[in-house]
């Protein structure tokens, strides 16, 4: 039943001259505007001027701009030439264990040097900052491929870095941690003890696993008391989902090569950032007109999208951020300690967030032993140990690849790979021990968490 597909490569490269030169900004094309950030004080928009605070100007204008394409500039282009254009895999044995009709291609972000897809937003952040003239960043990170990856970036255009690692991915990913210190940067658990945040939750919690509001929280404080420094975010803001937009936009140009497009677009969803890099430029066409399906996969023990609210909500514990319109399971919710640390978030992005009350995509949630079984399974046919973030896209793949066997009918399946596992061995170590147990999320701690949100503004 699996295609032979004689001619087709498995891998589909793009020249260095072919890697885009401009991102995508969704926000030109979405059928109704995204609600702005609103001060919590006021209930009004941001000002601009507010979060020159923590970013760049060039960083805040790219995050308020309406520009469809924003060009990505030389410096940036030159960094990103290390490791892009990614290739375009066909995960042929794959198909052919499932015994399905389905084509599977993804697109191999696990070849930067940081393991992920997370250096092609870190490079932007990191040259703006530093054509700033900002000396320091502060930032957090759950599974540790953000903060490495900004480490890295940060060492490129010698930026100093503290990242604040959530407390359970510190215990459980240490080679994330040493990771960061050999590019440069320094790393400790959150809470910490070196924000008055960090302070207060320990005294409040103290034997908490951490979260990323917590992290983001500890992050921005630091950043605001802190000589000469600045935040950068891995995810969720808008400035961010268009830097990621460089991976759907070369994937456009390798499925056109083969003479294919997909009938179905899958990422993995904690803050939304590989999700929308692999996502967007194919809801442009969808939107446009197109027949593509579109698909977030997320934790069910952290089910931002298929369980939470659509409201106003901080983007952290403490709420030092602005009020953000997105799918929440409340600010105050800490997640439990899953081993895809990279999505334990309790909001999702913004613009994810409006393109799914849109009805612009579908979303589902998988518990955590059907994504090792699902890594397990990859690793064993394509050979490569994907994150336990990816896992959860593939999870996705194969059952819709199955889905394709039982009704008989080709699909092509295009899906994000944003990470390897090589440093994500614990987990799968705890799975093949028979340590890992599936986990429920049970209501009730949902609705306990969104009583912190009775009092803010609603979305229109």
């Amino acid at each position: 039943m699996p295609h032979a597909d004689p001619g087709e490569p498995h891998k589909i490269n793009l020249p260095e001259a072919d890697m885009p030169r401009e991102w995508y900004n969704i926000q030109a094309d979405l059928p109704k505007p995204l609600s702005p950030p609103l001060d919590p004080r006021t209930g009004q928009p941001v000002d601009p001027a507010a979060l020159a605070r923590i970013f760049p100007e060039a960083i805040v204008a790219q995050e308020m701009t309406m520009e469809r394409w924003v060009g990505i500039p030389e410096e940036v282009v030159e960094r990103l030439l290390l490791f892009r254009p990614t290739p375009l895999r066909r995960a042929r044995a794959l198909e052919q264990a499932l015994n399905t009709p389905a084509r599977i291609y993804y697109k191999d972000e696990s070849v930067s040097p940081a393991g992920s897809h997370k250096l092609n937003t870190a490079i932007a952040q990191a040259y703006y900052n530093k054509q700033a003239g900002i000396t320091r960043i502060a930032t957090e990170t759950g599974a540790g491929q953000w903060g490495s990856s900004l480490a890295l970036a940060c060492q490129m255009f010698g930026i100093k870095l503290k990242v604040y690692m959530v407390r359970i991915s510190f215990k459980q990913k240490p080679f994330r941690k040493l990771l960061m210190q050999t590019w440069g940067a320094e790393c400790v658990a959150s809470p910490s003890t070196d924000t008055a945040c960090g302070r207060k939750v320990l005294e409040e919690m103290p034997d908490t696993p951490g979260s990323l509001g917590i992290a983001i929280s500890e992050a921005v404080e630091d950043a605001v008391t802190t000589e000469n420094t600045r935040y950068a975010l891995g995810s969720v803001l808008n400035h961010v989902l268009l830097h990621q937009t460089i991976i759907g936009l070369e994937a456009q140009k390798q499925m056109a090569i083969v003479n294919r497009y997909p009938d179905v677009v899958i990422g993995c969803c904690g803050g939304g950032s590989n999700f929308a890099g692999i996502a967007f430029p194919f809801l442009r066409d969808k939107i446009h007109g197109k027949n593509v399906r579109i698909l977030g996969v997320e934790p069910a023990a952290c089910p931002t999208l298929t369980r939470g609210e659509f409201a106003y909500d901080f983007g952290d514990l403490s709420g030092m951020t602005p009020l953000l319109p997105m799918f929440t399971l409340g600010h105050r919710f800490v997640p439990p300690a899953v081993h895809a640390g990279g999505l334990r978030y309790h909001g999702m992005a913004p613009l994810v967030s409006r393109v799914y009350a849109d009805g612009l995509m579908e979303a589902t949630s998988v518990q955590q032993l059907a994504c090792y079984e699902a890594g397990i399974l990859w690793a064993r046919t394509e050979g490569f140990v994907p994150a336990p973030e990816t896992t959860h896209a593939i999870a996705a793949v194969i059952q819709e690849a199955e889905k394709a066997r039982e009704e008989g009918r080709e699909k092509n399946i295009l899906f994000c790979y944003s990470g390897h596992g090589l440093l994500d061995l614990a987990g799968y170590d705890a799975y093949l021990s028979g340590k890992l147990a599936n986990y429920e999320l049970p209501q009730a701690e949902i609705d306990k968490a969104l009583e912190a949100n009775a009092g803010f503004p609603k979305l229109p």
